[in-house]
């Protein structure tokens, strides 16, 4: 089967209008695609790209009803292509960002890819009509979404646990998340840019073994779950600054 090219994909169908659904069938009508918005439990119209945009326990029940889609996607970060019920062009556009409400995510959005070549055409097209930047998934899918989980998920967990510790310090507990959130964006993009190991600082990097003693200390007085997680932190911040170490040892520095 051909490619298709960007320019070329004028007609989708969208199944399912919650958060990511609504979003992208904006995005696309945006850009000057037609884009037939169907809900969940309803087929789409024969012959068109689908995309399913589905929670994961409906995706199989919506590719049985879109069986004659040409190409048919869903955006589950972790089923695999199994779950779209054996159809012929199948894949998978998944955007690897977070849409928690109804204003797309500014860019750059990158965005998982699968599939029969052409079902990763396709997919790739779709992005480009989003403004996303596609790369291919070629592994297993579980260890993808377990990535973006921790990345995604799990860093407003550990915003959470460090707006606990910082009411220790006597700062209101609603102003804590805003005032640590610019530390924690800038440390991210700080290892983006130059790799985690060689952006890491703080005291476990310096071995300041008095400052951190001073931290488990006084985390005497949070709750548990606080404590478990700043000494799991310190033991993977322990094995970073390890790697740090071997980075400049191999620079020489």
């Amino acid at each position: 089967m051909p490619s298709i090219p960007a320019h070329a994909l004028s007609e989708v169908a969208i199944v399912g209008q919650g958060r990511l659904g609504a979003t992208v069938t904006r995005q696309l009508r945006s850009a000057g695609v037609v884009v037939h918005a169907i809900d969940r439990g309803q087929s789409a119209p024969p012959g068109l790209v689908t995309w399913l945009t589905v929670p994961d326990a409906s995706i199989y029940a919506a590719a049985r009803a879109c069986r004659s889609a040409s190409v048919l996607l869903h955006a589950s970060g972790a089923s695999e292509l199994a779950v779209l019920d054996g159809h012929p062009c199948a894949g998978s556009l998944h955007p690897l960002m977070t849409f928690p409400g109804d204003v797309a995510p500014p860019p750059p959005v990158p965005a998982a890819v699968t599939g029969a070549p052409q079902a990763i055409e396709t997919a790739r097209a779709l992005a480009a009509h989003l403004g996303w930047t596609p790369f291919e998934v070629k592994g297993d899918r579980r260890a993808y979404h377990a990535a973006a989980v921790v990345a995604g998920n799990f860093a407003t967990t550990l915003l959470a646990e460090a707006a606990e510790i910082l009411t220790l310090a006597g700062v209101p507990a609603d102003l804590a998340p805003g005032l640590l959130a610019p530390l924690a964006l800038q440390s991210l993009r700080n290892a983006a840019s130059l790799g985690p190991a060689a952006a890491l600082t703080g005291p476990v990097v310096r071995g300041d073994h008095d400052v951190i003693s001073g931290h488990l200390s006084v985390l005497s007085n949070a709750s548990p779950g606080v404590q478990r997680t700043y000494r799991a932190l310190l033991e993977a911040t322990e094995r970073l600054a390890n790697r740090n170490s071997d980075i400049s040892l191999q620079r020489g520095d």
